[in-house]
Formats: C-alpha cells, structure tokens, sequence
C-alpha cells in the first residue's frame, strides 16, 4: 500500500518555536517530501498542543483566558511553519472541536472495554512536565527529577488507565518489531523502562478545568482529560477518527518523529492506548537528540536559545535546512554554531554543488552554445554512470531510517564523481585537441550526475534543488525520479539556462553573538551575602570509607564519610559519570555539613560534598594536603 503517514509532536503552545522544533518539523517535511516524489500519497501533520494547567497557569499570568493566549501562541508556530515553506497537509489543535470528539471517543471506548476505571491519585506533580512522579524519584524529596522545579503534592479524584496491563505485550512488541522504536539506544532504554514495572496511569485531572471534558455518557463533568491521553490522540483524530473517519486508511503511522524527551510517553503510553483501541501500531517512532549552541546547553538565562527565524533571515532557509539534517546523525546531540554553519555553506554547499553547476554552465556555453545532448555519455563514460546510479540507488535506504547525514554524504558522493572527472579529463584540452565530442560528453556527463543528485537533493533542499532543475532543462517531480533514479535514464537534448551563484560566499558571523541575560540592579544586589551568612555554612573535611553504585541511578553514589563524628555520614551525590566507586575510597572531600538531612531516591542524604565543573567536566574539591577528619573549612 502506497500510502505514508507522517508526524511531528504537537508542539506545547507555551514559547516560541525554537531550533528543536524546527529541527524535528524539517526532518518529516523532508521525509514527506521524499515520499511524494517516489509517488507515495502521503499525509503530513503537525500542530500544537493546547490543554492543561501549565497553558491555564500562563495565560492568567498575562492576563488572558486560556483559549486566546493559545490562538496566539499556536499562530507563532504555524506562520513559521508557513514562512519555512513546510508541506504539512494538516495543522491540527487540540481546541478544535473534531479532535475533542476523537479524545472522547477513544476514552469511551477504553472505558467500555474495561481499560479505564476510576480511583483517587496522590503523587507529587510536576506542572512544567506535566508528569507525576513517586517519592523515589524526586530529588530531596520535592524537586522534579527531570526538570529540577518544585513538584506539588495533588490528591484528587482521577480516572486511570490500565497500562499495568500491558506491560508484557509492550515487551513482546519491542521484541517482534526490530524497529518499531529508533535507534535502536532509545528502543533499548524504553525496553529497560517498561521492565522495571509499569503503574497504571491517572489520565483525567479535576484540581484545573482547561482541557477537553469526559464524554456525556459518563455523567462525570468535573473531569478533563490529562495532556497526554488528549494529546497523543491527536494523531487519530487528525484522520477522522471519532468523526468522519475520511483519512484513517492512512493509519498506522509511518514515522512518529519526536524529541528523545517526550519518547516514553510515544514509546510506552501511546502504543499500549492503541492496543487498547484494537488499532495497529505505528511502523516507526523515531527519536532524536538535543541542540546545544556552541557547546553549551541553551537556555533563556544564558541569552543563547536559537531562533530558527534569525537563522533563516541571516543565512538563508535551505542552507538552515541543510545544516540540521548533515550536521548530526539522527537520535545523537547536535551543536550549532556559527562558524560549523558557515563551513558547510562555503565548503559543501559553495565549493561542490554550486560551484559544480557553474562550471557545467560555463563550459557548455563555450563549447556548445549551451546546448546539452546526453548521446555520447554511455560511451565514454559509462563506468561513472553506474557508480552513481549504484551509490543513488543505495543512498535511499538512509534517508527511509532517518539517517539524513549519511544520504547527503552519499549524493555528495555523486557531486565527487563529476568534479573530480572534470580535474581527470580537462575537457578544455580536449577542445584544444580537436575532440569535441568528448568534451561534450563530459559535460553531458557531469550534467547528468548533478541532475540526479538534484533530484534527490530536493526533499531536503527543494527550492535549491528547483533552481539546479531549471538551469539544467528539466522539471523535478515523480516521473523525473523515475526516469533518472530508478529507470536509470540520461537528461535529454537540452538547452541550459545561466543563472546566478546559488551559494554566495560567507566570510563573516552574520548573526550577533549570544549575551547573557543581565539581571536588574536591585535583583543582582541579591547575590551578595554578608560574611555571618557564610559563617553560618559549616564545611568540614570528610574521608570516604564506602562508596557504591545506586541501583535504577545512572548519576547517584551512595557514600559514608567520616567527619570525625560519633557515627559516620550517609552522603547521595551525583558524581557517578566522573568517578567509579572505587577510587573514592580514602579519599578526602569538603562536606557542607550542616545542611538538613534530605531524602535522595529514597535514601537519606546527611550533607552535600562540594564539587566543581566546567566545560572540561566535575571535580571534587579536596585539600592539598591530609587533614585531620572534621576539620573546618574556613
């Protein structure tokens, strides 16, 4: 069946888009794309995410009621998305009214087959994340463990969803599908998650009501559904489903494409709802790492989060877009800087595909008046026509894993073998040898190949790739990726058209360096604190004696540290990523040692030991020479 269905997440309507999302939405516009060339009928979604109590909590602030602070934030997304030139077929928001019936309708249906059932929920909850969490995985006792904010202790009347009950089939479907969740690192660390036990999920809240109401037929209107159910179902409702129904025959999904930070929640909940449903599963989901900007993790504080628009205006889209998706393999962390997207644009972008279309150009209105005639390729040059059809055929299988990198590596490829037959046959001399047509013939040739490289450049590069066509005679759709890609065809005759450099060179940053965020001078004189405040921080020098892993941890130690006290300290740190546990027997620390006791994953934490880190890593903060235990640090 020559259908694909493909997503991004709906975006959560409280900021501006930023790198991330752009990042995510241009690898499924360029996967819709691909598979709109090869003929596919392909549904492409994307949209925003407009319920729950961080939304309610944001616009009150503002001044606004939820609905109207949400038409504004979810106009920034699509105009973006619009201005990007982004071929989605729908831009679904859980406000409108088609998906409020597909979430009601999938609740109804859960409920009637036993899946969902109603109780009292107690757990501290993390608003920011929407998450609920145990007491073991907080950190001292209140803060989220994944975004460190204060969680809120909620009890409160809730519906749950059965997903205890699916945790053996969830197995079973990671086991039977190889793919099913990609890369294969994150399949591996959703499998780890769910055998650890899965706990049946509260998925309707009372304590707020900006979210979509339980069905009529519950009688039960102090409910609303909870984010993720609410959300998640948007990607049936955007088919239909709960309406009209007129686009689920492109259900199951194709590709999920979503940031490795919301993966648990498509990995784990959203395929144990569909199983609920008696829905198939989705083919792929597929999750990718994190942008860093110049090394450094991007916040608001530091001034240093990318706007994909600026990026856009100072560099240009397509080359934005080249950047993202050659820069870094998918599922692993990328770092953008400046300076790495100026290489690629004088480098790849200028040097070997502009740069190639110029000369082809050139020495076809010198020899030929810029006509192209393809004839004479196969003979003389046949064995760089099929390295490049084998390396195009091959290169395809990249881009259907997500493995964007490695397919422009492999079309660039294609770009090497005409430019470097160029330097190899110096068609030049062969005009001067009287052997035109062989001169004619590697332009031929260094025209097909960039013709063919053009074609597969365009999901990823469209308007570029359009320009290329144009120059070269011939128009970009899918009977070209037929005739030149899979029938393995030569561009007929053919007149070529001149055009302007497609990729200027850049030689400076054309964006501002990011500036930290300065706080106001009443605020920064906060920072200051009297010499009795500092006083009253007792640190003393410790020796460890024990130090051990924390089982279900993969940063936390568990240490005794002697401080010449009657009992020795229990002390939870997380240095394991620096320091295996045996090295740090005997060793001396500084311990903040009158902190209150906090409770750390479970365990009590009597005291905090005092590290440093910089861009180089973390470092304990030890005396130069052995001290006596208990010593104060003054």
């Amino acid at each position: 069946m020559n259908k694909r269905y493909i997503t991004t997440p709906i975006y959560y309507v409280n900021d501006i888009p930023h790198i991330g999302h752009a990042y995510t939405t241009i690898i499924a516009d360029s996967l819709a794309r691909f598979y709109r060339l090869k003929g596919y009928d392909t549904f492409f979604l994307t949209g925003t995410d407009e319920h729950g109590q961080k939304i309610e909590q944001a616009a009150l602030s503002r001044g606004k009621n939820p609905k109207e602070y949400a038409d504004i934030v979810s106009a920034k997304f699509r105009s973006l998305w619009d201005e990007f030139d982004i071929s989605y077929d729908y831009f679904i928001r859980t406000t409108d009214e088609n998906h409020k019936k597909g979430a009601q309708k999938a609740f109804e249906v859960m409920f009637e087959k036993g899946d969902i059932y109603k109780g009292e929920y107690e757990g501290h909850y993390c608003v920011s994340c929407e998450t609920f969490f145990t007491d073991m995985q907080l950190i001292n006792a209140e803060l989220c463990p994944d975004c460190g904010r204060t969680t809120t202790l909620v009890k409160e009347d809730s519906y749950f969803f059965r997903l205890s009950a699916y945790q053996d089939k969830l197995l079973k479907w990671y086991e039977e599908v190889d793919d099913c969740v990609i890369p294969k690192a994150k399949k591996n660390e959703v499998i780890n998650f769910v055998k650890q036990g899965l706990r049946d999920l509260s998925i309707t809240r009372t304590s707020f009501d900006w979210g979509i109401k339980l069905p009529s037929s519950l009688s039960d209107s102090k409910h609303v559904l909870y984010v993720w159910l609410d959300a998640l179902v948007n990607y049936l409702s955007a088919l239909g489903y709960g309406t009209d129904e007129k686009n689920m025959s492109f259900w199951p999904a194709s590709f999920h494409i979503v940031g490795k930070d919301i993966l648990r929640f498509h990995g784990i909940y959203w395929p144990a709802f569909l199983m609920s449903l008696n829905l198939p599963l989705p083919k792929h989901i597929a999750a990718h790492g994190w942008w860093t900007r110049n090394g450094e993790k991007m916040s608001k504080s530091k001034g240093n989060v990318v706007n994909p628009r600026e990026v856009a205006e100072a560099y240009g889209l397509e080359n934005f877009r080249y950047f993202l998706l050659r820069e870094v393999p998918f599922g692993q962390d990328g770092d953008f800087s400046q300076k790495a997207l100026i290489d690629r644009i004088n480098s790849d972008l200028g040097n070997e595909l502009g740069n190639l279309l110029n000369r082809i150009i050139g020495m076809s209105g010198k020899y030929a008046d810029f006509k192209l005639d393809s004839a004479d390729v196969l003979k003389y040059h046949q064995k760089e026509i099929d390295a490049a059809d084998t390396i195009l055929e091959g290169a395809q299988s990249y881009i259907e894993e997500l493995y964007t990198n490695k397919y422009l590596e492999e079309l660039w490829k294609v770009l090497t073998i005409a430019n470097q037959s160029i330097a190899l046959y110096e068609p030049w001399n062969k005009i001067k040898e009287g052997k035109k047509d062989e001169a004619l013939a590697l332009v031929a040739l260094s025209a097909n190949l960039l013709a063919k490289a053009a074609v597969l450049l365009s999901p990823i590069m469209p308007k570029t790739a359009d320009k290329i066509a144009n120059a070269l005679g011939f128009k970009i759709d899918t009977d070209t990726y037929n005739r030149l890609i899979l029938k393995k065809e030569l561009l007929k005759k053919t007149i070529l058209t001149p055009t302007e450099p497609l990729f200027p060179r850049v030689e400076k940053e054309l964006m501002s360096s990011p500036e930290p965020v300065t706080q106001p001078k009443e605020e920064s004189k906060k920072e200051f604190i009297s010499i009795d405040k500092f006083f009253a921080c007792e640190i003393k020098i410790g020796t460890i004696t024990k130090a051990e892993a924390i089982e279900k941890s993969d940063r936390l130690l568990k240490l005794s540290v002697d401080l010449g006290e009657a009992k020795e300290r229990q002390i939870i740190s997380g240095i394991r990523a620096y320091y295996e546990p045996a090295v740090l027997i005997g060793t001396q620390v500084c311990v903040v040692a009158n902190l209150k006791p906090a409770k750390i994953m479970g365990l009590e934490s009597e005291g905090m030991i005092l590290t440093a880190e910089d861009k180089d890593g973390l470092s304990l903060i030890r005396p130069e020479n052995t001290k006596a235990k208990g010593a104060l640090i003054k």
